[in-house]
């Protein structure tokens, strides 16, 4: 069990760090759909690689941050039935729908876009519209990257629901957050007491 709870952490510590740069490339993305979205409306210039750009940088931060996402348990969830059940149900649940629909749908799209890529690659492809960006090939190589990402995050969510369902842990990632707030929440309160006490 130490061997998969250290393996989560090291996957874990890799997405965070994934995630940063991610939050960092919306910033420049939000920056320049601004500043193309101005200089468009207000002044009437358009340009077409700042276009392309943008949606460059949207298909980096969907496909790269998915594995973030994943691990913040920030993915939708529509039911009406898994808030209410036990920890170890939902271990169940998380840990079986990893390898039964994430992890093979995830090499489904790697495997059903490898030609694709492959001829991008072959021809160097770059934007058909005059003025756009070049290199559309290494956008393409996203996807294989991404989903793979999505994939070893996706084992190590699996991991930590083995171990809510061993009972080695009692609780998975998706409640880490409401305990960091907790805490959070405490040393506030502590702090504005000792406040009000040297006040």
């Amino acid at each position: 069990m130490q061997f998969l709870d250290k393996f989560a952490s090291i996957i874990d510590n890799l997405s965070d760090k994934i995630g940063y740069l991610i939050g960092w490339i919306t910033t420049i993305m939000v920056l320049i759909v601004f500043y193309d979205t101005v200089m468009r409306y207000a002044f009437n210039k358009g340009n077409v690689a700042l276009q392309e750009l943008e949606w460059h940088l949207f298909s980096v931060v969907f496909l790269i941050g998915a594995a973030y996402t994943l691990k913040q348990g920030g993915h939708v969830r529509v039911d009406i039935i898994f808030t209410n059940l036990s920890e170890k149900t939902k271990a169940w649940i998380d840990f079986s729908g990893t390898f039964i629909f994430l992890i093979p749908f995830c090499v489904m799209v790697i495997l059903s876009t490898q030609g694709f890529i492959m001829n991008s690659w072959a021809v160097r492809e770059v934007s058909p519209d005059p003025g756009g960006l070049g290199a559309r090939y290494i956008l393409k190589a996203m996807i294989p990257l991404g989903f793979s990402l999505l994939i070893v995050q996706g084992l190590s969510e699996a991991a930590k629901n083995f171990m809510v369902i061993t009972g080695y842990n009692r609780k998975v990632t998706r409640n880490l957050k409401v305990t960091r707030n907790l805490k959070v929440t405490r040393n506030l309160k502590v702090t504005r007491k000792r406040r009000r006490d040297k006040s």
